[in-house]
């Protein structure tokens, strides 16, 4: 039975929002214990750290999100300095969302890169180490799209949009050339001591996405796509390099498939490249290395069960790094030819998202952990693990938890073992069957560890508090694995990969945790391609799915999506056109006959992606073949491939849960949720 809430409205609550609150069904969310809806909307999160030369100092920026009763848009990143002695940590600047910050070599000074409401474009900031007003030190015609410093502090090599020329026409109106009259991102160096000194473009063609001084600044590394869109930008950049006094290009770099990152080596000999094996490589998990001169990159540590996430190149014969490991993730460091690995922080601690090395052998981390979301760490030299510095989100230590564990299966031709996360319901009890929403990730080449797992579209601790098990399987394709494990699901879209899923949820089952009868599943892109998959093919299984930005035909899929290329190399690895029948019967929109899962599909307007087609064509498949089934359509305008604005999540969440408790916790799949409509009032 669905109980419905009648709650207290807080003064100061937009009726709109109050109508929202009033009618928000949950079989079980009387109690008051667990994470809400209205406090994940509101968590902040720790998004960079860097750690100033002499190790006094980290910098970070922590994402604020907006009310989403009073603003949908996106969170802003506010910058804090903590002074690593006292451990006392301060704001610095919060005006406007800041975003690339670095310590200035030289200076006692933190700059970065916002836009302040009398800006023309995004320009370069800096603020004392010690406090003050932060003051622009560079501008350019557009927007800067990153920058890095010389070692001198002088010199800065930038990104950013060549300007577009205006258009002549007479019309009162000017209509959208598709995938025409796109800038390309060019890099400039300019010298930060004068204001209005010119910036020098580098010479090299196509759109710049990542570049690296060369330690003895003579040279500059670049990648450059052909064209600024985004299949180009994943599949197809090469390294140059570029020297800084004629701006030329020197060498070439013959690298394959997706690029993460270009390190030099201290003595400026070599580059480190975080990338793709091959092009069919589905990441930039890899280690190559290749003389600065050019040349063909060799991979190293090929035989490595795991995804390089970061990389540093710190001393001639070391490079440092965050591996993920399965579930879980590794700092160490290793030579350029792969041999003498060394962990200096094992698996099974904190999930390490980002690093940052001082002088004096200190190490900033961000990491995450299943308690909360990523937060500040530090290593010191004499310490064996890194230990937590901030605290963004206090109260968050007051809210009871679910019970998080790490769960393995083997799939059911046993090829491999699965590993995955589950989150039971609080105050479980042991032996109890419990309703179970399956969490799927996208990619496929995407990984869930054993950190936070909760999110405006994810269930993880919100499911908990309303009695559900949250399960988040890694299948066949997932990163962290290695090469076999990661290349194993290519060729075969919909195939063994989510017969894995299938399987976790069987091994569930069969532990006595699951209620076969009360199985759901949501994701969102691959994710949201799946949960189409679960509520036709495998719709037997399924009591509800909630899909977001999902596939549910591949054939219009490839005419519709901004990545055909990378579709073809790393997913299908064969057009279209070589074989319809199978792309079709690979497709949720072919097995509609089979549909009896209750289904909400959710999408955002803009998103280039998965066309917001791919969720109308389901719709219309199940509505008229279908028409008994629950099913509801939502489109979210001024959103693309995910929600970024505050209101906009937060509708998600709302709808996405009560969904799965109007479907899943009662199993009944004859109810009916209300219609709803959300006008927010400006």
């Amino acid at each position: 039975m669905v109980t419905l809430i009648r709650i207290q409205i807080r003064q100061g609550i937009k009726p709109a929002l109050a109508v929202i609150l009033l009618f928000f069904f949950s079989a079980s969310a009387i109690a008051q214990e667990g994470l809400t809806p209205e406090q994940i909307a509101k968590i902040k999160t720790v998004s960079s750290a860097v750690i100033s030369s002499d190790g006094h100092h980290i910098a970070y920026t922590v994402s604020v999100p907006a009310d989403p009763e009073k603003e949908n848009r996106p969170a802003r990143s506010h910058l804090y300095v903590l002074d690593v002695e006292s451990g006392e940590t301060r704001p610095y600047y919060s005006t406007s969302s800041v975003g690339n910050i670095a310590f200035r070599p030289n200076h006692e000074s933190i700059t970065f890169l916002t836009r302040r409401e009398d800006d023309d474009s995004r320009s370069l900031y800096e603020i004392p180490l010690d406090g003050g007003e932060a003051v622009k030190r560079y501008s350019h015609p557009t927007n800067i799209a990153g920058y890095e410093w010389a070692d001198n502090g002088n010199r800065i090599a930038f990104m950013a949009p060549e300007p577009l020329p205006e258009s002549s026409s007479v019309l009162p109106y000017s209509p959208d050339i598709f995938e025409e009259n796109i800038p390309q991102r060019r890099t400039y160096i300019a010298d930060v001591r004068n204001e209005n000194s010119s910036a020098r473009e580098l010479q090299v063609d196509g759109s710049i996405y990542l570049l690296s001084w060369s330690p003895d600044g003579g040279r500059i590394a670049v990648s450059a796509a052909p064209t600024p869109h985004i299949d180009d930008y994943y599949m197809f950049q090469q390294v140059f390099i570029l020297d800084t006094h004629s701006l030329e290009v020197t060498a070439e770099v013959n690298n394959e498939g997706k690029i993460g990152q270009i390190e030099w080596s201290p003595d400026s000999k070599r580059l480190a490249l975080r990338a793709g094996r091959d092009r069919n490589d589905p990441i930039d998990g890899r280690i190559l290395i290749v003389s600065a001169g050019g040349g063909t990159p060799q991979i190293i540590d090929s035989g490595f069960e795991g995804k390089y996430e970061q990389i540093a190149w710190l001393e001639n014969n070391r490079i440092h790094f965050i591996a993920s490991e399965g579930v879980w993730s590794s700092y160490g460091t290793l030579r350029p030819d792969g041999t003498e690995k060394r962990k200096m922080i094992g698996t099974g601690g904190p999930i390490l998202t980002s690093f940052d090395p001082a002088g004096n052998q200190q190490v900033v981390f961000t990491a995450q952990t299943p308690e909360h979301p990523t937060e500040v760490y530090l290593k010191k030299q004499d310490e064996s693990e890194p230990v937590r510095l901030s605290h963004t989100n206090p109260w968050l230590e007051e809210v009871e938890m679910g019970k998080h564990e790490v769960v393995r299966y083997t799939t059911r031709d046993g090829e491999f073992e699965i590993e995955g996360m589950l989150i039971y319901p609080l105050n479980y009890r042991e032996g109890t069957s419990i309703p179970v929403i399956t969490q799927v990730h996208g990619g496929p080449e995407a990984h869930y560890s054993n950190g936070w797992l909760t999110s405006y579209s994810a269930p993880g601790q919100m499911g908990a508090a309303a009695g559900y098990g949250v399960f988040y399987p890694n299948y066949r394709g997932s990163t962290g694995r290695g090469i076999e494990f990661l290349y194993s699901s290519q060729a075969d879209l919909a195939g063994k990969e989510f017969d894995d899923i299938v399987d976790g949820i069987d091994y569930l089952i069969d532990a006595g945790i699951a209620d076969e009868n009360r199985i759901g599943v949501t994701g969102g892109s691959y994710g949201g391609y799946a949960s189409g998959w679960m509520s036709t093919y495998y719709s037997n299984r399924f009591a509800a799915s909630v899909m977001f930005v999902g596939i549910s035909n591949n054939l219009s899929k490839w005419g519709t999506s901004d990545i055909p290329e990378e579709l073809y190399l790393v997913h299908a690895q064969k057009r279209i056109w070589d074989d319809w029948d199978w792309f079709l019967e690979r497709s949720p929109v072919y097995w509609v006959n089979r549909a009896q899962t209750p289904l909400l599909i959710l999408h955002g307007a803009e998103d280039t992606r998965v066309h917001p087609g791919q969720s109308m064509e389901l719709y219309r498949h199940l509505k008229v073949r279908k028409p008994e089934l629950p099913l509801r359509l939502v489109y979210y305008p001024g959103e693309g491939h995910g929600n970024a604005s505050a209101t906009a999540r937060y509708d998600y969440n709302l709808r996405m849960l009560r969904w799965f408790d109007t479907y899943l916790m009662s199993g009944d799949s004859g109810m009916e949720v209300p219609h709803w409509n959300v006008r927010m009032q400006k």
